[in-house]
């Protein structure tokens, strides 16, 4: 069983942002564009204060009040301020130049958008990249710890979430940082004494907004997995609906998912609740402090101290800033998740992987099939204290066939993981032609081995395709020979689409025996050097499992075989039996000289598999 790695949450602290900071040689070779967008983006944010003081200023000439000339401003500017305002006292004038910033202030955005989304998009693409094949290159002892929709996550959700952040997160933290400085430079240049009417009431507003927000959005988060705990029971009852009609709970079922949707509304409607109570502090506070900053204002205004274009300025400007320093709070908490997630990736890139090849080619290893184990002990990495396997010995020649049988649990599948190298022994040897495993290229090693499981699952393409999956690359003729050799032509060309038939998600379009077969087919085309069976017939009915047998038999022929042997009856003619018990080799010897033992291990399992079922043994 796989253990718990459920993550802790991430803190936003000094060391997790060094660590993300790792991410930026995915962006370096485009350090170019990227910086171009950093130029661009300051732009487009002086823009968009220039905008909002000429929009002030359009909205003061409205009033029909006309400014004199700003005396020790820049040649003719009115209207004073940190940016001087081009001396326009018409409205024509104002709204064409108005409409001739936005246009290049929407040419600027563009560019903007598509330098980051080029740098973005380019570095994810490696990154993905990088993570996939760290990830198939891991050992198994990685995926017997990790749930696969954990790491499916990693290069969906988490790399989605960096890319979202890189491309738009931080992007508009700069913007907004840009826009308060500068913004609320110009608010003091403008009228220091509005300023601070409006920064004093401003840091209320702000404060309770991001209080209520945490808290509405802590609501629901709770409702969302409410809602997934009841989509759970609908994929959970639908899965098994076979289950629940069989043993009529429909009743329960139904009881159980209207218990889970009365809990999705209590959280929704207490989330509505805060959401109203916020809206009305949003609408009286919100509302009032714009009410004491026109008010203060008009007295300006009537006592000459602040030109009617500023004033407009000041009742679009403080809502930019306002919006900008909420917009952060919310970025920052974008951050936060998108460096929980960097930390995720960067684990992943960080685990040692096996060593093997990610490239296409022949291998050079010569090898005949001769297979040794010396004293060879086992653990679990999970599971340490416990020996799965313990000191065992033997010797396999090339070409000849070996059983491995023995009660549940003894490490019969264990010790063919470690022939494949899906990991190494804790204690002792292996050893190929008298080679030690652990000297030969791993990818080369492996390409000499085929493998039939007693639970094939077939990728969900075509027959051709899981076919050729044994030996990428191959021919026509090559791909029907290996489906003939496996007994498979027969059946695959009474489909009407013959080889490019669809097997289903998981094979799921094929019987169990067609499904051997069709591995079978896929082990003869790679032709391995060793063939590794984890009895490919138990669970078959008898006449696909004459078929199946009869391909395995043809299959083995002049190779080195591995059989794992459920039903004793498949072995009988295997060169050598290794008989396991709690881990420990008890007995080895042909069938025949297994039986002979009066007080045998192996010839107890036979005995009460003949009891139980007189054609199994």
């Amino acid at each position: 069983m796989a253990e718990n790695t459920q993550e802790p949450k991430k803190k936003l602290n000094r060391d997790a942002l060094r660590r993300s900071l790792k991410l930026y040689s995915y962006l370096k070779p485009y350090w170019l564009p990227f910086w171009g967008g950093v130029v661009l983006l300051f732009l487009s944010s002086a823009f968009t204060l220039i905008i909002t003081r000429l929009l002030g200023q359009l909205a003061g000439l409205g009033t029909g009040v006309v400014l004199p000339p700003s005396p020790g401003g820049i040649a003719g500017a009115t209207g004073g301020g940190w940016i001087p305002t081009l001396d326009l006292q018409s409205i024509p004038s104002v709204v064409a130049v108005l409409f001739s910033l936005l246009i290049v202030q929407g040419i600027i955005s563009f560019l903007r958008v598509y330098l980051f989304s080029y740098v973005t998009e380019n570095a994810m693409k490696t990154l993905r990249h990088d993570t996939y094949q760290k990830i198939i290159c891991m050992p198994l002892q990685f995926f017997n710890e990790r749930r696969v929709g954990d790491l499916n996550s990693r290069l969906s959700s988490d790399i989605t979430l960096i890319q979202e952040t890189l491309t738009w997160t931080l992007a508009e933290i700069i913007r907004q940082l840009i826009v308060i400085v500068f913004g609320i430079i110009m608010l003091v240049s403008y009228s220091p004494r509005l300023t601070l009417v409006m920064l004093c009431s401003l840091p209320v507003i702000m404060v309770a907004a991001v209080i209520f927000g945490r808290f509405i959005r802590k609501l629901s988060k709770e409702t969302q997995d409410k809602v997934a705990e009841s989509n759970t029971i609908v994929s959970e009852t639908l899965t098994g609906i076979v289950n629940v009609k069989s043993f009529t709970n429909e009743w329960f079922e139904s009881h159980r998912y209207d218990s889970s949707i009365a809990e999705v509304r209590s959280f929704a409607m207490r989330g509505a609740r805060w959401r109203g109570l916020f809206a009305t502090f949003i609408i009286v506070f919100a509302f009032g402090a714009l009410a004491l900053v026109i008010w203060q204002g008009a007295l300006l205004m009537q006592s000459g101290e602040l030109p009617s274009t500023l004033f407009f300025t000041f009742l679009l400007l403080p809502g930019l800033v306002a919006g900008s320093i909420g917009g952060i709070a919310s970025q920052l908490g974008n951050v936060q998740r998108s460096v929980g997630s960097i930390e995720n990736v960067l684990d992943i890139l960080a685990y040692e992987t096996e060593p093997v090849s990610t490239h296409s080619g022949k291998t050079s290893l010569s090898l005949s099939g001769g297979i040794t184990f010396r004293d060879v002990s086992f653990s679990y990495r999970s599971r340490p204290d416990i020996d799965v396997l313990k000191h065992i010995s033997f010797a396999i020649k090339p070409g000849q066939t070996i059983a491995i049988a023995g009660p549940s649990g003894s490490g019969k599948s264990t010790l063919a993981s470690l022939v494949q190298q899906f990991y190494l022994p804790t204690g002792g040897e292996i050893l190929f032609d008298d080679k030690s495993a652990t000297s030969l290229d791993l990818t080369a090693l492996r390409s000499h081995m085929g493998f039939v499981p007693q639970e094939v699952i077939l990728f969900g393409g075509s027959i051709r395709e899981n076919i050729a999956y044994g030996k990428p690359g191959a021919s026509e003729q090559e791909i029907e020979e290996a489906a003939r050799k496996a007994n498979a032509l027969e059946f695959i060309n009474g489909f009407t689409e013959k080889f490019d038939t669809l097997v289903g998600e998981r094979g799921i379009q094929l019987s169990g025996g067609q499904r051997q077969r069709i591995a079978i087919a896929r082990a003869v085309l790679r032709n391995p050097t060793i063939l590794i069976l984890d009895e490919a017939t138990s669970s078959l009915d008898s006449e696909s499992e004459r078929l199946v047998q009869h391909a395995l038999d043809q299959l083995m022929l002049g190779r080195t075989s591995i059989v794992i042997a459920h039903r004793l009856s498949t072995i009988r003619k295997a060169d050598l039996i290794l008989v396991l018990e709690n881990g420990e080799l008890r007995e080895q010897g042909t069938h025949e000289s297994l039986l002979a033992k009066a007080d045998g291990l192996y010839k107890r399992l036979s005995a009460l598999q003949r009891q139980a079922d007189p054609a199994s043994a």
